[in-house]
């Protein structure tokens, strides 16, 4: 029976592990200078050498030819085992050894096997200046129980003694027994790279005397997914395949992977903004029986590394034929439009791994990556038709605008989607964002709308209010005067201050007494209120040059008009309860108020 690549490649000596050498660095030095300590704590994802590392430190420890201080042979650092002698070889190929014993916690998990090991610890090692090596894989699959029987002996073990903890999960084990963590010495293992794993391959295949396409050791590395063992498992499973050299057909083959050629159709698809091929590409796909959760990795795969060369990186782990097809693609595609595609598979791609029928997430998914020119930008809806030096909202002093033109805050809702055909006048869509927008700005009333083209009321006013003053001129010092001026004003302050002019608008003149100026708000609202009060200098600035006079603001609320009867109580309803709620959440918190304002939107709960 023939041995498995990843045990018959597995390392002897520290500087044989990949990627490691942080691990490798400090274990070898506590080996050669005697300072090893009683327990080591060896995490990391699957594959990446952390039994192997704990093996290499049983070997190094009781190995007879072990280098100290100078290098022995010329090729061993001092702290390396020979990994020749028997004793290396007992421990390496997993033999059965006195003094290395290797505990699989998966099986042996109850408080019993704890301590059962807790109790062997207590004898001696096999011979005079021996290790006795306790190697517990799997770790994290101890009881609690059993943490807390192997507790004294972690804290105070006997002379001799090393444990070893291997485990993917040290959250668990932080979980269960935190106390264990402070007693032992803990290293985190990395995932190596695909470079790595490639030139590993390329070694023990050499060795073999077997030869393999490049592109076929990168498909394996880009699977293996950063293990070791994996990378060796698959590359036993193609040589059994069959003879000859290891081609990239071959590694497809057998790990069901899609060809490259179906990622370049899926951004030939996209570029050409083509929706009608996604139906054809994903009968094929199913067809062929493909993994959709693989294919739609591996494209997520490769539209990361088309950014990655937009934004001047060299991505890892290609294949020639797919480098070639990113390049055609490289100016074709926007990184905003990478981006979002990306962002919309990250959203989907768990429900296309637990999804009964994946197909139809697949294909919506595709066809959103083909539609992206169908949908508006918002920077662009918010900004167009803004005349120069218009804020970000895209209006004016006096409200907002929207696409086509300026929209007073009495206009309808305006809902711009991802729907095919025409732009609306002024919004421009080469590759904007994925946004679906609706705007429905709040009612103002007639007295606080000013600037900008009014939109029109659906119930005219009864009775035209008097004549303002010629521009430029001031306003005589009359009650009525003021409030004949009084949009005009509002209007001048709210060139200023948008949320001020807000909050002025809902006042009206109720008394002159010079200086004083008094304004009474149409209903209580503390937010615009306490507005007024502070800046109330910025009012009374533009009501002094309206009448040419100096003026000071004070700020009532209006009152039921003289004889009028009482209100009578108003009756409860959803829309009522709902205003009330809208009411006091604006005057709780000034900036969602001011946002709303800013934006000319619609707070609806």
């Amino acid at each position: 029976m023939t041995i498995a690549l990843a045990r018959r490649y597995r390392p002897k000596r520290f500087a044989d592990l990949l990627v490691q050498d942080h691990v490798a660095a400090v274990l070898r030095g506590a080996v050669a200078r005697g300072r090893v300590g009683h327990g080591y704590l060896l995490t990391g994802p699957r594959g990446v050498g952390k039994t192997t590392a704990a093996r290499i430190l049983a070997m190094a420890l009781n190995c007879p030819n072990r280098a100290n201080g100078e290098v022995a042979d010329g090729t061993r650092d001092p702290g390396d085992p020979c990994g020749e002698c028997e004793n290396c070889l007992r421990v390496w190929n997993g033999s059965a050894n006195l003094d290395v014993v290797e505990i699989d916690a998966a099986s042996n998990r109850g408080v019993d096997d704890a301590r059962d090991l807790r109790e062997r610890a207590m004898y001696a090692a096999s011979r005079e200046g021996h290790y006795k090596v306790y190697i517990v894989d799997e770790a994290h699959m101890l009881t609690r129980e059993a943490w807390n029987a192997l507790l004294k002996v972690l804290e105070e073990p006997p002379p001799g003694v090393v444990f070893v903890f291997a485990t993917t999960e040290p959250q668990k084990i932080a979980a269960a027994a935190a106390p264990v963590l402070s007693r032992l010495q803990r290293f985190d293992f990395r995932r190596i790279g695909p470079g790595a794993i490639r030139g590993r391959l390329r070694q023990v295949l050499d060795a073999e005397r077997i030869a393999a396409d490049d592109d076929a050791l990168t498909l394996i590395a880009r699977h293996a997914d950063g293990g070791m063992r994996d990378a060796l498992s698959v590359l036993d499973q193609c040589l059994s395949f069959g003879e000859g050299a290891v081609t990239a057909q071959r590694v497809r083959e057998v790990l069901g992977l899609v060809g490259d050629e179906l990622y370049a159709e899926v951004l030939d698809l996209v570029a050409d903004r083509r929706p009608e091929g996604v139906f054809p590409l994903v009968d094929r796909l199913v067809n062929a029986g493909a993994d959709l959760a693989e294919f739609m990795g591996g494209a997520g795969e490769a539209l990361r590394a088309l950014l990655m060369l937009q934004l001047g990186s060299a991505p890892e782990g290609l294949t020639e034929a797919l480098r070639g097809a990113l390049e055609l693609h490289r100016d074709r595609l926007e990184p905003g439009d990478l981006l979002r595609m990306l962002r919309l598979l990250a959203d989907s791609e768990t429900d296309i791994r637990r999804s009964a029928s994946p197909r139809l997430i697949v294909e919506t998914l595709l066809l959103r990556w083909t539609m992206l020119d169908r949908i508006v930008d918002l920077a662009q809806v918010l900004g167009a038709g803004a005349p120069p030096g218009a804020g970000p909202a895209g209006g004016g002093p006096a409200g907002g605008s929207s696409a086509g033109g300026s929209v007073g805050r009495s206009s309808p809702r305006v809902t711009l989607s991802g729907a095919k055909g025409p732009a609306p006048d002024g919004v421009k869509t080469g590759r904007p964002a994925a946004v679906s927008l609706s705007v429905a700005p709040p009612l103002r009333s007639a007295q606080g709308d000013s600037g900008g083209t009014p939109a029109a009321a659906s119930t005219p006013p009864a009775e035209s209010p008097p004549a303002a003053s010629p521009p430029g001129e001031p306003i005589p010092a009359t009650l009525e005067a003021l409030q004949a001026s009084w949009p005009a004003i509002v209007a001048d302050v709210r060139e200023r201050s948008r949320f001020l002019g807000e909050a002025l608008s809902h006042t009206a003149p109720a008394a002159l007494d010079l200086p004083w100026l008094t304004v009474a708000l149409a209903e209580p609202n503390p937010l615009f209120a306490e507005r007024l009060q502070t800046q109330a200098q910025l009012v009374e600035e533009v009501v002094g040059q309206a009448i040419g006079q100096a003026a000071r603001l004070r700020v009532t609320e209006a009152g039921p008009p003289d004889g009028a009867p009482p209100q009578k109580p108003r009756k409860l309803t959803e829309a009522s309860l709902k205003a009330d709620r809208l009411r006091a959440f604006r005057s709780k918190d000034p900036t969602l108020d001011t946002a709303a304002d800013a934006l000319d939107l619609e707070i609806v709960d």
